[in-house]
């Protein structure tokens, strides 16, 4: 006999596995049960495949007449480039479904929930809500907002320094940092640094497979981010590795105002870089609001940001990050000039100080990464 608790633990497993790989659409898993053992098993592998109902419906063959679904999300109710869940579930004979969440599309929004019921469908509702949503922050808050989720990450020394004095910052954090790092980058859609790091550093900002932590060969990853670079100004030289002239595969944006000089841009397009010019802030630099604006439409679900400290320091300023990744290597650094993790204006009064919530603390080698959110995740789904 399988318990309800550890079917809805697989369907989240499920979810999990192709978590950051389904973008723009949500990680979706379930699992269908019929006589306390599981018949049939699914998760969404990416657009144009079936969704994680149709999958465990189609493993299960004639079993799914008078089972119970378990899945993470409500089911769709829509056609898109896959006929409804809903429809898939009610001609299989699926005589109840557990499902997480309600899915806040626009063309699901509790319909899903309605069309079942109203077959006579059993459904509850509520079951691994909160692993469910964490799974999904990204799509939930686009979906709720039309922004990205942003997610600010650095890996500062235990004063606070992210870079010598010199400026030199390889390396801050070690080898097994490095790995987590590749890994997070092959889960987001985009990711952001300002036109100083391209300056100074030179860096591909490139997704990579294989672990540096031992030694080994890494080698680009299949899905690979749309690297952006915020230069208000127009600084960033035409064979940065970043733009992918150095044959690093991936796609590359810069966001500029119109104070950067209008042949720069035009050698960039030329050079196949797409240059989107927004709006200038009070500071003369690019709106990030419009930025975000820009990258939702675009589909873009989460937004990484990997500094340095001045644009760090923007994104908190303006109160638009929704999770930091904040790596802490046991070195000290010192130096009154050498660049820190988040610069701008910050709190005036240490009551003013952003406070994380949900905080998770795990060890990568030497260093210690410290997660968490800056608002409670619960309001944005």
């Amino acid at each position: 006999m399988t318990a309800p608790g550890e079917v809805m633990a697989r369907a989240l497993d499920l979810a999990r596995e192709v978590q950051g790989h389904t973008s723009p659409n949500p990680a979706v898993g379930a699992v269908l049960v019929k006589d306390g053992r599981v018949v049939g098993e699914g998760r969404y592998e990416g657009s144009g495949t079936p969704h994680a109902e149709v999958a465990a419906i189609a493993a299960a063959g004639a079993a799914a007449h008078g089972a119970t679904m378990y899945v993470t999300l409500e089911p769709c109710c829509h056609r898109g480039r896959t006929p409804p869940c809903t429809d898939a579930m009610l001609a299989a004979g699926v005589a109840e479904v557990r499902f997480a969440h309600i899915d806040p599309d626009s063309r699901v929004a509790g319909r899903g929930q309605a069309q079942l019921e109203a077959a006579g469908v059993r459904v509850l509702v509520g079951e691994g809500a909160n692993e469910a949503r964490r799974i999904n922050e990204a799509y939930l808050k686009h979906r709720a907002t039309g922004r990205p989720f942003v997610i600010a990450k650095f890996a500062a020394s235990l004063d606070g320094k992210i870079a010598a004095t010199s400026g030199d910052s390889r390396w801050v954090s070690g080898p097994e940092t490095l790995a987590w790092s590749q890994g997070l980058r092959r889960r987001i859609d985009a990711i952001a640094v300002g036109v100083s790091t391209v300056l100074i550093d030179n860096p591909q900002l490139t997704a990579r497979v294989g672990d540096p932590s031992d030694g080994g060969e890494t080698r680009l990853a299949e899905r690979q981010p749309l690297r952006v670079v915020l230069d208000s100004h127009g600084r960033t030289p035409r064979d940065a590795k970043v733009l992918g002239c150095a044959g690093t595969g991936g796609r590359a944006l810069i966001a500029t105002t119109d104070m950067s000089p209008e042949q720069w841009r035009g050698e960039m397009a030329a050079a196949g870089v797409n240059v989107a010019v927004l709006p200038a802030d009070e500071a003369s630099r690019v709106s990030l609001p419009a930025l975000l604006d820009l990258l939702g439409r675009s589909d873009v679900l989460t937004l990484l940001v990997e500094g340095g400290g001045v644009l760090h320091g923007s994104f908190f300023d303006a109160g638009l990050v929704d999770k930091v990744h904040a790596v802490v290597a046991p070195m000290i650094i010192g130096g009154r000039g050498a660049p820190v993790a988040v610069a701008g204006q910050g709190a005036a009064r240490m009551a003013d100080a952003l406070r994380l919530r949900e905080t998770m603390v795990e060890q990568l080698g030497d260093d210690l990464l410290v997660t968490g959110y800056t608002s409670d995740r619960m309001s944005t789904s």
